[in-house]
């Protein structure tokens, strides 16, 4: 099956004077204009392009690399807008088109907005919309957790702090008041998820989360524990030969370790051992 705005591996099947027409191995064909040929494109190739709708409307490939697929959010640049709408340059030699009723705003020349591309049912072409809260998810699922690092593309900014796109996928908020500088309207950054809220709505930090972000014996034995249920038999008065088989450092950097531990308020100290703290706190924000 040919699908619009995917890259796709296809078959040279033959050659005509407009270019090489490109077989999906189900009989449908796509043509590979002549200006985007090469010599090793042989019949019964196989060759990676693009497939879209062309100015005239046609369903073609290209060679070239487009700065998103179907499904995904970039920052585009509009070349030209009216009445209608605005069209952006995307990486290929159609614009894409941005209906009026898809903008949040109306979309200036020259001016960068987020945009996310999709393919039309009725009119089978690829278009473009800014109305994003539409299209993230705004719940957590069972692929994304507390401390896993995610890929941000920040599209609002509020009272409260900034609105991002995790993965691609779901819509998050960095807090104003955890940044040391302001973020910028299309900033693309590395995240990591806070605990997810009762609601499943996503917090984002900056910076790692637990375990991820302390010197890594702490990580280490912070891990154990979270393993172990929240309890390990040790202390700072635990034996050093006991301390050194069990994680394999010294007792001075295990002292060193669970005091890091203990003062980020991560783990009580007991007679017995060792105790995990949950992180209450973070989830109620």
């Amino acid at each position: 099956m040919i699908k619009i705005g995917e890259y796709q591996k296809l078959i040279v099947r033959r050659e005509m004077p407009q270019g090489l027409y490109l077989d999906d191995g189900m009989a449908n064909e796509v043509l590979l204009p002549q200006k985007y040929i090469t010599p090793e494109m042989s019949i019964d190739a196989e060759v990676r392009v693009f497939v879209y709708c062309d100015t005239e409307d046609r369903i073609v490939a290209t060679t070239e690399e487009p700065v998103f697929t179907v499904g995904e959010f970039a920052v585009l640049v509009v070349n030209d807008s009216n009445h209608i709408g605005a069209f952006c340059a995307w990486g290929v030699n159609k614009d894409l088109f941005i209906p009026y009723s898809n903008q949040v705003s109306t979309m200036r020349p020259g001016q960068q907005y987020v945009v996310y591309m999709y393919l039309d049912d009725k009119s089978e072409r690829l278009v473009g919309t800014t109305r994003l809260n539409k299209i993230l998810e705004h719940h957590a699922d069972d692929q994304i957790a507390m401390g896993q690092e995610v890929k941000l593309m920040v599209y609002n900014e509020t009272e409260l702090g900034y609105n991002v796109i995790v993965d691609q996928k779901y819509a998050g908020l960095v807090y104003k008041n955890e940044l040391p500088r302001p973020l910028q309207y299309g900033q693309e950054l590395t995240g990591y998820v806070k605990p997810i809220r009762p609601d499943g709505k996503l917090d984002i930090s900056l910076t790692p989360i637990g375990h991820q972000s302390i010197e890594p014996n702490a990580g280490k034995i912070f891990a154990r524990l979270e393993d172990a249920g929240g309890f390990l038999p040790f202390h700072d008065k635990s034996d050093a030969d006991s301390i050194r088989m069990t994680f394999g450092i010294s007792k001075k950097l295990f002292k060193k370790a669970i005091g890091t531990l203990y003062k980020k308020k991560m783990i009580q100290i007991k007679s017995d051992g060792i105790y995990l703290i949950e992180q209450k706190k973070e989830n109620d924000q």
